[in-house]
C-alpha cells in the first residue's frame, strides 16, 4: 500500500496558514517545554510538599511514561475524528491537568497531574504536527514553516529551563504549571477561530487491537527505561554503588522492556497483514523517512546530556540561581533558530537531507566533546558557551530537516499516524538517553567518590567533603558527555548511510504540490 500521495490542491487552511502556524507552534512549545520547565522547580516543590530526592524522579517519569505510551493513539485519533477536534481536546485536557498540578497539596496529587498532562500532550502533539503537514504543501513555504516548527521543538526544552527559572525564582514553583493555562487558552481561541472542523479522513477506525498493542508496547519500553534511570538515581542519592549493568539487569527493567518490544513486534506483524493498517509499513521503511526517524531518535537520546547534566552543573557546581541557569541556555536557542532557518530555507531545497543531518550530528558531537572539558571552577565563556553554540547549530540542522523530511509525501489520512511516529521516536530516544546517560554518570561519579563522602551526595556538608562531591560529580558529567559524543558520532555515520542522496524537487505529475527525493 502506497502511503505517499499529493495533498489536496485547495487546502481550506491555506489563506490563514502563517497565523495558524503561530498557534500550532504555541501548542508545540507548551508540550516540549513542559518536559523541562518543572525540572528547575523540583527543589522548591520538594520543600513545599515534603517528598524525597528519589521520589522527584517520578514527576519526570509520570509525564514521559504517559506521553510515550499514548502518542500513537493520539496520532490515530486525529486521523479518525478530525485534527481540530483532537487538538482542542488535547489543549483543554492539558490545561486542566496543569491547573490540578499547580493546586497540588500532596506528592501523589502532583504525580497524577503530571501523568494526565502527558496523556493529553500525546493527544495534541501529533494533531499539531499533522495540521502543519497538511496546511503547508508548497515546497518553499513548507521549508520555512518547518524551520520555525523545528526550532520550537529543539529550543523548547531550553525555553522551559529559562521560563521555569524565572517563575520559580520570582513567583512560585506552582506557576511552572499554571503558566500552561495561558498558553492553552490562547491556542484554543486561535484554533477555534482559524481552523476548519473537518471530519476524520482515515479509511478505517481506531483498530482497538493495534492500538492496545502499540500503546502497551510503548508503555513497557518507556517504563523499563525509566525504571533503570530510577534505579541509578536511587543508588546515587543514597551513596550506593551503581553500574550500567546493574541498572539494566534489574528484573523489572528487563521484563518491561522485553514485553514492550514483543508487543511492538506484534503490532508490526499486524500492520503488515491487515488490509487497512493504522500505519502502513511503507511510511517507516521509506529511506528518507526511516533515516529521519533515526536522526530524531539519536538526537533526542544524545541531547539529554545537555539539558540534564548542564542544568545540574550550573546550579549545583557553579551555584547559579534558577533564572541565571535558564539565561545561560539562550545562546544555544539563538544558534538553533539560525541553523534551523538556514538549513530549511537555503540548504535543504538545494542539497536534500543527506548532507544536512550527518553534518548536524557532527556539530553535536563536537559540542559534546567541548563539554567534556568542564571543571569544578568552570568559566561559562570558555567552557560552556562554545559547546552550547555547537550543540545549538547541530540541533537546528537535525530536528527541522528530519521533521520536514519524515512528514513529506504522506497521504493526508496517515498524517496523524506519521506525526505520532515522529513524536514516538523522539520520546523513546529521550527515555533511553535518560536511563543510559544518567546511569553512566552516576556510576562514574560514585566510582571516584571517597567512601567517606558518599553520604554527602545531594546534602550539605563540610567544605572539603562538598569539594570532593563536586569533583566526582563533574567527572560523572564528563563521562556522560563522552557517551553522548559517541552517540552523535554514530548517528552521523548511520544517517549518512541510510538517508538517500537526493534533493527535494517538484514533479510535473504532482501538480506542483508533492515533494519528491530525486536521486542526483
Amino acid at each position: 500500500m502506497d502511503a505517499a500521495a499529493p495533498p489536496r490542491p485547495h487546502d481550506q487552511h491555506h489563506a490563514n496558514r502563517w497565523i495558524i502556524l503561530a498557534f500550532l507552534g504555541l501548542a508545540q512549545l507548551m508540550v516540549v517545554l513542559d518536559a523541562t520547565i518543572v525540572n528547575v522547580a523540583l527543589p522548591s516543590a520538594q520543600r513545599s510538599l515534603g517528598f524525597s530526592i528519589v521520589d522527584e524522579q517520578w514527576l519526570i517519569t509520570a509525564y514521559s511514561l504517559a506521553f510515550g505510551s499514548v502518542l500513537f493513539f493520539g496520532g490515530r485519533l486525529s486521523d479518525v475524528i478530525g485534527r481540530k477536534t483532537t487538538l482542542q481536546i488535547g489543549l483543554l485536557g492539558f490545561a486542566l491537568a496543569s491547573a490540578l498540578g499547580g493546586a497540588s497539596t500532596s506528592f501523589g496529587m502532583l504525580v497524577v497531574a503530571r501523568a494526565i498532562q502527558g496523556t493529553f500532550g500525546a493527544i495534541l502533539a501529533p494533531a499539531s504536527l499533522a495540521l502543519l503537514t497538511t496546511t503547508f504543501t508548497n515546497p518553499d513555504e513548507r521549508g520555512k514553516a518547518f524551520s520555525i516548527y523545528g526550532s520550537i521543538a529543539g529550543a523548547g526544552a531550553a525555553v522551559g529551563l529559562l521560563l521555569g527559572g524565572v517563575l520559580t525564582q520570582y513567583l512560585d514553583w506552582r506557576w511552572t504549571l499554571y503558566v500552561n493555562l495561558f498558553f492553552a487558552g490562547i491556542a484554543i481561541v486561535g484554533t477555534q477561530m482559524l481552523l476548519v472542523r473537518e471530519r476524520g479522513i482515515a479509511t478505517s477506525g481506531l483498530d482497538i487491537p493495534s492500538t492496545l498493542l502499540i500503546s502497551g508496547g510503548l508503555f513497557g519500553i518507556v517504563y523499563g527505561l525509566s525504571h533503570a534511570a530510577n534505579v541509578a538515581a536511587s543508588a546515587q542519592a543514597t551513596g550506593a554503588s551503581v553500574t550500567l549493568a546493574a541498572a539494566f539487569s534489574n528484573a523489572t527493567t528487563i521484563a518491561c522492556i522485553v514485553v514492550g518490544v514483543a508487543l511492538v513486534a506484534l503490532f508490526v506483524l499486524r500492520q503488515a497483514r491487515t488490509e487497512r493498517p493504522m500505519l502502513p509499513l511503507a511510511v517507516v521503511t521509506d529511506r528518507a523517512r526511516g533515516g529521519s526517524f533515526l536522526a530524531i531518535f539519536v538526537a533526542a537520546c544524545s541531547m539529554f546530556a545537555v539539558f540534564l547534566f548542564l542544568t545540574f552543573y550550573l546550579q549545583n557546581v557553579l551555584h547559579y540561581l534558577p533564572m541565571k541557569t535558564g539565561l545561560s541556555f539562550l545562546p544555544m536557542v539563538f544558534a538553533l533558530v539560525i541553523a534551523s532557518v538556514t538549513s530549511q530555507v537555503v540548504l535543504l531545497p538545494r542539497v536534500g537531507p543527506r548532507p544536512l543531518v550527518p553534518v548536524g550530528m557532527a556539530f553535536g558531537a563536537v559540542g559534546m566533546f567541548l563539554f567534556t572539558h568542564i571543571t569544578v571552577a568552570g568559566d561559562y565563556a570558555t567552557q560552556v558557551l562554545p559547546a552550547l553554540l555547537m550543540a545549538g547549530v547541530g540541533m537546528g540542522m537535525i530536528f527541522a530537516t528530519s521533521m520536514n523530511t519524515a512528514t513529506a509525501r504522506v497521504r493526508p489520512e496517515f498524517a496523524g499516524a506519521t506525526s505520532a511516529t515522529v513524536n514516538v521516536v523522539q520520546q523513546v530516544g529521550g527515555s533511553l538517553g535518560t536511563a543510559l546517560l544518567s546511569t553512566v554518570a552516576a556510576s562514574a561519579t560514585l566510582a571516584v567518590l571517597p567512601a567517606s563522602a558518599r553520604v554527602s551526595v545531594g546534602l550539605r556538608g563540610p567544605p572539603a567533603v562538598q569539594h570532593a562531591v563536586s569533583v566526582a560529580t563533574v567527572h560523572g558529567y564528563k563521562v556522560g558527555f563522552t557517551w553522548a559524543m559517541a552517540m552523535f558520532a554514530a548517528g552521523a555515520v548511520a544517517t549518512f548511510l541510510v538517508l538517500p542522496s537526493g534533493r527535494p524537487q517538484q514533479s510535473p505529475s504532482d501538480q506542483g504540490h508533492e515533494r519528491e527525493l530525486v536521486a542526483v
